[in-house]
């Protein structure tokens, strides 16, 4: 099982985005995965995002209960490295191109 960031809120959760994420987050949103802007979100977009990430393991989780636990325990700047961070590990970085275009 891929591996997620750790962020905490009531205790400590982990932000993970696999398969079944990644599809609850184009459920959510109604946008494909390659649409979403990520330094261009609305707050709706980004708590589907996070509640997203962090159902995998709490099964009962709401999104209304996702974004009480944003606001009694973390910051919206917070939040958003940490979603950046679990992209990435999702994702893998981009690879940067050698000087020749290769």
């Amino acid at each position: 099982m891929r591996k997620g960031i750790t962020i905490e809120l009531d205790k400590p959760r982990t932000l993970r985005y696999g398969m079944n994420a990644l599809a609850k987050i184009e459920d959510l949103t109604k946008k494909p995965i390659v649409g979403l802007d990520l330094n261009n979100l609305g707050i709706k977009d980004l708590l589907a995002i996070i509640f997203a990430g962090l159902c995998h393991e709490d099964k009962t989780l709401t999104i209304e209960e996702t974004g009480n636990l944003i606001d009694e325990h973390s910051d919206m700047n917070t939040i958003a490295q940490k979603v950046g961070e679990a992209f990435t590990l999702a994702f893998g970085k981009a690879k940067d191109k050698d000087p020749k275009g290769e």
